[in-house]
């Protein structure tokens, strides 16, 4: 299986334009939203729309599924690799 983790993680600093983060400093299973790296829903927006731009995903803002893949860095990539399988 082909980690996405690395390329999420730069795609989150830049896309979001994160100053003085890097990569190492975004750990794989941190949550993303509210602790963890305190990304607020604007910012998954945007960060949604990049994800379906570089990989070719469709995801639903409404979908609780959706909401559980944007858990953390680690879900995404797992949710990207079996999305693009398909």
């Amino acid at each position: 299986m082909r980690s996405y983790e690395d390329e999420i993680k730069q795609l989150i600093i830049d896309v979001l334009q994160l100053e003085d983060v890097t990569p190492a400093d975004i750990a794989s299973d941190e949550p993303l939203f509210v602790d963890g790296l305190g990304l607020d829903s604007i910012d998954a927006l945007e960060l949604g729309v990049a994800i379906q731009k570089r990989y070719g995903i469709t995801l639903s803002a409404d979908s609780e599924e959706t909401r559980r893949h944007f858990a953390s860095v680690h879900a995404l990539g797992l949710m990207i690799d079996s999305n693009r399988k398909k």
